[in-house]
Parts: C-alpha cells; structure tokens; sequence
C-alpha cells in the first residue's frame, strides 16, 4: 500500500493509510518523551487502536493507559490528546468518521510546541 500522505511533526510523525469521503485512517507513531496537543474536532470523531508501547489518553480531563492491543473512542467534541511516557515508540492506528477531515479542524487547547 502506497500512503497518501506522510508529515513529520514536533511529537513524531502520521502516515495517511486511507482517504475517504465518509472516513480517513492515519498511523500515528509517537516518540518517547513527547505527546500531541490537547484538542478537540468540530466534525468528526475517532477510534484509536493502540499497535504498539502504552499510550496514555487523556479525555476530557482523565488520563487512561491503553496498552498495544487496545483501543479507545473519542466522540466528536471531546477534548483529547495521546502521550508517550515509556521509553520506545507508541504507534497507533487513527480512525477518523464525520463530514470532513482536513488538518484544519483542530482546535488546540493546549500545545508544547507552541502551535495555536
């Protein structure tokens, strides 16, 4: 499978798998030490499945670990964020569902790379 599209960012880096009208699916690999924003999404929700490493998730304001070989969901609206507190690689598979799914619709609420 050809990805649609790579990014490397400040916490890792994500890989397109798929692109669909009513859905996208990314791979998201986080590096030790580092987390993505806190953010929430207008018009869409997520599933996380975790592959590999243990992925602490906040939602809404609680922490939860998920380990490799389980997932969490997150409904739209709902303020989350993954971070990486182990010592390798947290790789998780992104299930995106709603009406778009464009970069833009991120809302940080908070961010360690100073990105608004």
């Amino acid at each position: 499978m050809t990805a649609l599209e790579y990014d490397e960012r400040p916490w890792g880096n994500y890989t397109v798998l798929s692109d669909e009208d009513d859905h996208k699916v990314k791979r998201i690999v986080v590096h030790p030490g580092k987390r993505l924003s806190y953010q929430t999404h207008a018009r869409r929700a997520e599933h996380w499945y975790v592959v590999s490493g243990t992925a602490t998730v906040t939602l809404d304001g609680t922490d939860h670990q998920v380990p490799a070989g389980q997932s969490v969901d997150i409904a739209q609206g709902m303020a989350h964020r993954c971070a990486n507190q182990g010592d390798e690689d947290v790789v998780f598979i992104e299930v995106q569902r709603g009406d778009y799914f464009g970069e833009d619709d991120i809302v940080r609420l908070e961010d360690d790379f100073g990105r608004s």
